[in-house]
């Protein structure tokens, strides 16, 4: 009798514990996505070099006299000196994020596939059958039958289930910012 109850504390922890990792993951590459997407702050060394290739252009375009066009080459040449620099810099940055994003990426597939193989077999929620009357089966798959007014709900579904409720969440709140 005392092991049914530890079992059935566990089971009812495991939902909300499953949930957590979803959303975590959700979270987390959604957030080095979207610094991906919009490009990572700016550092001030960045700020410092496009200001320096700017002054360097302008300095050079002023110089349109045939006695200075030596001068005004050489201003060019390093202004597309600092350009490349520029460009070299903000490309290992974007490197950094698409390692990143790998990572979290094979982390989350791994870590769907120890929950899987961790509840496999075992039920990770129990909801009442009217809740979910067309779709008992469905949810239960793997996990064992309905019982009596309740549905057994199977780890495959419930992180369906819970992949998409992160979903919603982030879009909504993304929509409100």
């Amino acid at each position: 009798m005392g092991d049914e109850a530890i079992q059935e504390h566990q089971r009812s922890l495991a939902a909300p514990f499953i949930f957590m990792i979803v959303a975590t993951f959700q979270l987390a590459y959604y957030c080095l996505d979207n610094l991906k997407k919009n490009g990572s702050d700016s550092s001030e060394k960045e700020n410092m070099m496009r200001e320096e290739i700017k002054r360097l252009l302008k300095e050079a375009s002023l110089m349109s006299q045939p006695s200075t066009f030596a001068q005004a080459a050489k201003l060019k040449r390093l202004a597309i000196a600092k350009e490349k620099e520029l460009a070299k810099h903000q490309n290992l940055n974007r490197k950094d994020l698409v390692l990143y994003l790998k990572i979290v990426l094979i982390g989350k597939y791994l870590t769907y596939g120890i929950l899987l193989i961790w509840f496999w077999r075992i039920p990770v929620a129990i909801i009442s059958q009217q809740l979910v009357i067309p779709f008992a089966m469905l949810l239960s798959w793997k996990s064992g039958a309905v019982q009596e007014n309740y549905t057994m709900v199977g780890i495959i579904a419930w992180l369906i289930v819970s992949a998409r409720v992160c979903r919603y969440v982030r879009r909504a709140c993304s929509k409100l910012s």
